[in-house]
């Protein structure tokens, strides 16, 4: 039996002007690093025998995942649309928006939908391509929307909806 899986689409090329501004400032800490981590390599390339020189292999692992990330970060920083206005209709849920919701039971949680590159579960920010955010989209307050999940479906009613200033 095959664990194959189809590969998904891609990612909505849209993020929020911080999100951007945090990626272009990892894409340069990463070209310093490289540099460090270069010059590190060389010194331990120069000790002499590289199959068994521990020092050379993690060195030159290190540099493929700088490298990977980097290439990963040229490509995806020239496709991204940054969107710096607030929509004119801010009484519905569209890409930014903070969004209060309560679940079925009452509980209340809060999300916010941002760009797949800067999705951060410790702040309750999701990407625009979930399942969550596809549900929410267009939503206003009063609004109960259905989250289909392969988990089950899940109820929720939209309590509040705001759009933060950029930062």
């Amino acid at each position: 039996m095959s664990r194959y899986r189809p590969p998904s689409g891609p990612s909505t090329a849209i993020i929020t002007e911080p999100g951007f501004n945090t990626l272009q400032s990892e894409q340069k800490s990463l070209w310093v690093k490289r540099r460090e981590v270069t010059a590190a390599l060389s010194a331990a390339a120069a000790e002499g025998d590289r199959s068994e020189n521990a020092e050379y292999i993690y060195r030159k692992k290190e540099l493929r995942e700088i490298d990977r990330r980097v290439r990963y970060l040229q490509k995806r920083l020239s496709v991204l649309k940054v969107v710096r206005e607030l929509p004119s209709d801010q009484s519905r849920v569209y890409f930014g928006a903070c969004v209060e919701l309560a679940d079925e039971d009452g509980v209340i949680s809060k999300v916010r939908i941002v760009g797949p590159d800067e999705i951060d579960p410790s702040k309750n920010w999701i990407s625009i391509d979930s399942l969550m955010s596809k549900a929410l989209l267009k939503a206003a307050v009063g609004d109960e929307i259905t989250v289909k999940a392969p988990g089950g479906d899940s109820d929720y009613t939209v309590e509040k909806v705001e759009y933060l200033q950029q930062e």
